[in-house]
């Protein structure tokens, strides 16, 4: 039986986000320079995608760039701003087809004007699609995203506009730039490291996490139908004890 089949379309997780990490490694592997694992790396993108739509997930968002890659090499930092531009001019009207609505969180602002512009004008042709919504994190870290969710709190109290007893998880999920997006049952990192490297630290409380040592540009379908096959044979408890799980499902 093929991997993919062995999916319970029950039991597809809702929302999936991948770290994807190993573009780097893949290149030196190759004998290549690191730009060449990137653009590797967007035909895997193109993989998981189409694998999300496949098994029924309807959201997937993936770490594309971090507050932290800004310290990378200039060359490479300018090769991944290019990538970007060039790939969302090549895709879009293919999301488009193909009912994908694109998404961004981080510090879009901050990204160089080519960069954030063409990023919008295919955040707005695909805004009325609704198969599946690809969020992509750009300039974004967790601390960032918390730290500015707590400014607009703190100023709103400060205005009047709240009172201190207002604050609670649910008004800080809502200032988050995750607010429309179902928090993840499942995150991906591939390229074998264990870590989490500042991505959705709110929102992944109780995420299961699956790690892979395929590099990223390795990462195709079957690589992603076998995460969501190891995520369908966990028990996902939320502090309970396996028995108060049982009698929930009865």
């Amino acid at each position: 039986m093929s991997i993919k089949k062995q999916i319970d379309p029950q039991k597809v997780p809702s929302h999936v986000a991948i770290i994807m990490d190993g573009n780097g490694r893949w290149a030196k592997n190759h004998g290549e320079p690191r730009v060449v694992g990137h653009m590797s790396g967007v035909e895997a993108v193109r993989e998981a995608l189409e694998a999300a739509i496949e098994s029924g997930v309807r959201f997937l968002t993936i770490y594309a760039f971090s507050t932290e890659n800004w310290n990378r090499p200039k060359n490479e930092v300018d090769a991944l701003m290019d990538l970007l531009v060039s790939t969302l001019l090549k895709e879009v009207d293919a999301l488009h087809k193909n009912e994908v609505r694109l998404n961004a969180i981080g510090d879009i602002n901050q990204l160089p004007g080519r960069c954030s512009e063409t990023l919008r004008e295919a955040i707005k042709k695909t805004a009325g699609n609704g198969r599946i919504t690809l969020t992509v994190a750009l300039n974004y870290s967790a601390r960032w995203d918390i730290l500015e969710a707590s400014r607009k709190i703190a100023s709103q109290v400060k205005s009047g506009e709240l009172e201190l007893e207002d604050v609670n998880s649910e008004l800080f999920a809502k200032n988050l730039s995750t607010t429309a997006l179902p928090e993840p049952e499942l995150l991906i990192r591939t390229s074998g490291e264990l870590r989490i490297s500042n991505f959705l630290l709110w929102e992944i409380a109780y995420t299961e996490l699956y790690f892979t040592d395929t590099l990223w540009p390795d990462f195709n379908k079957e690589r992603f139908f076998e995460a969501i096959v190891d995520y369908q044979q966990r028990e996902r408890r939320f502090g309970m004890i396996s028995e108060q799980i049982g009698a929930s499902e009865e």
